[in-house]
C-alpha cells in the first residue's frame, strides 16, 4: 500500500510539474482565448480585459463535490468581487450544456467556459492532450491583461478566502470594505 502510495504520488508530481512547465507566471501577458461560454456565447478574453480584474479559475469537473465547493465559495463571496469591479470565469472540459446545469443547480453568477477540446487549459499549462480533467489552478489577471496572481494548489474550502485577498491586492486604493 506504501508503494502505491509513493507511485501516485510520484506520477502527480511529475504531472505537476510537466503541466506547470507552460503554465504563465506572475508578470506575463495573460494568453486570449476564444470558447463557449454557460450562457451560448462565445467568450474571449481580451472581451475583458481593461475593465477590471479577472479571475480565470480551472476546475476537474462540474457538480462533483471540491469544484462544487469551490464553486458556491465563489458564489458566496461574488458581491465582494464585484465590488472590486472582477469578473469571474470558471473553466473546465465540460460541456455548456453540462455548465447550464451545474449553474442552475447551485445558481452560480458567473460564466463558466466549455474547454471541451483543452485548448484554453493548455495554453495556460494546466492541462495536455493526455488530460481527463483540468487541474485546479486559478489565475487573476489586471486590468492591463497581466498575471498577477497564480494559485496552483487551489483548496476548494478555502479558496474564495484567497481570490478577495488578491483581488485586494490589485486594488488598494479603493473604497471597498473587505471582510
Amino acid at each position: 500500500m506504501k508503494s502505491l502510495i509513493l507511485f501516485c504520488s510520484a506520477v502527480l508530481l511529475v504531472q505537476s510539474v510537466a503541466f506547470g512547465a507552460d503554465m504563465p507566471t506572475v508578470g506575463d501577458k495573460a494568453p486570449d482565448f476564444s470558447v463557449a461560454a454557460s450562457n451560448g456565447t462565445t467568450v474571449q478574453l481580451k472581451d475583458f480585459v481593461g475593465k477590471g480584474p479577472i479571475v480565470l479559475y480551472f476546475y476537474p469537473k462540474d457538480d462533483t463535490k471540491g469544484c462544487t465547493t469551490e464553486a458556491c465559495g465563489i458564489r458566496d463571496t461574488m458581491d465582494e468581487f464585484k465590488g472590486l469591479d472582477a469578473t469571474v470565469l470558471g473553466v473546465s472540459f465540460d460541456s455548456v450544456e453540462s455548465h447550464k446545469a451545474f449553474i442552475e443547480k447551485y445558481h452560480l453568477p458567473f460564466l463558466l467556459l466549455a474547454d471541451t477540446d483543452k485548448k484554453v487549459a493548455k495554453l495556460y499549462g494546466v492541462a495536455d492532450d493526455n488530460s481527463k480533467v483540468a487541474s485546479r489552478v486559478t489565475f487573476v489577471i489586471d486590468k492591463s491583461g497581466k498575471i498577477a496572481f497564480v494559485e496552483p494548489k487551489v483548496n476548494p474550502a478555502t479558496h474564495a478566502a484567497e481570490i478577495r485577498a488578491a483581488l485586494a491586492n490589485l486594488a488598494p486604493n479603493l473604497n471597498t470594505v473587505i471582510p
